[in-house]
């Protein structure tokens, strides 16, 4: 296993590194986020091929990696290609150093949330399908259609010319104000969920996946920038201000 790891950090890296060295003499994002989701697919049919087996564990696990990927891959070059830019990269695109860390960061994003998956795909042991792998299998399909249903709200919501300059509230924006990111943790500990079942000992610790997508998402890159921009838009506005008040922020419970 240990040979198939290394193998997938050094495929990883050679794809952001690659990605960077275009985006920078371009100076685009546009292709960031396909990237990304595009190593994901890869490093997943490339450790099960890695491994030697297909056990039906490994080739369900290696399935929802792709539909994820291609779904939400597509979804966001398609946004930007809208959009036009991504201003997370507003102070970026410019700078090839900066650039550089962005894309290398990305790559240590893929590796560490691919981690379950790569276990159970180099893995020689099998075990018989379990609840637990049922379950984990559960809380993605859940995850993936709330990530898919509140993208494709938001989308046709800002499609909407009467919808210009106002904030989402409907659909399942209505019960959590990033149901998109709700979706997104689900996934990956579901993911977690089925692969710990033939994990041992120090593999266990690949918990940090679905810890680190939350982490990431809760903390750093996803809904604190979002909440600063909606609040410097429409903190102003009383309806907004309702919405924060009675709208859970991430998890649909009341104090979450």
């Amino acid at each position: 296993m240990g040979s198939a790891l290394s193998k997938c950090v050094a495929v990883d890296l050679c794809v952001q590194w690659v990605g960077w060295m275009f985006a920078s003499a371009l100076k685009t994002e546009k292709f960031y986020d396909i990237a990304g989701s595009g190593t994901f697919i890869l490093l997943a049919h490339l450790s099960r091929r890695w491994g030697g087996t297909s056990y039906l564990r490994q080739n369900v696990q290696t399935g929802l990696v792709t539909a994820w990927g291609l779904r939400l891959g597509m979804f966001l070059f398609r946004r930007i290609l809208k959009d036009g830019q991504d201003s997370r990269f507003s102070n970026v695109r410019d700078s090839p150093g900066t650039f550089f860390v962005f894309w290398t960061l990305q790559a240590v994003w893929v590796f560490i949330t691919l981690l379950p998956t790569i276990i159970v795909n180099t893995q020689c042991r099998d075990e018989p399908l379990c609840l637990r792998d049922y379950t984990g299998w559960g809380m993605w399909a859940l995850g993936f259609a709330i990530e898919a249903i509140a993208d494709q709200q938001k989308w046709n919501f800002k499609k909407d010319p009467d919808n210009v300059g106002r904030f989402i509230r409907h659909g399942l924006w209505a019960y959590s104000r990033h149901p998109n990111y709700l979706g997104e943790i689900l996934q990956w500990s579901g993911l977690f969920l089925s692969a710990s079942t033939v994990m041992q000992g120090p593999q266990y610790l690949s918990i940090v996946s679905p810890l680190f997508v939350w982490f990431l998402l809760r903390h750093i890159s996803g809904i604190p920038i979002l909440e600063k921009q909606a609040m410097a838009r429409w903190g102003a506005e009383v309806e907004f201000q309702s919405y924060v008040r009675n709208t859970p922020l991430l998890w649909p419970f009341p104090g979450f």
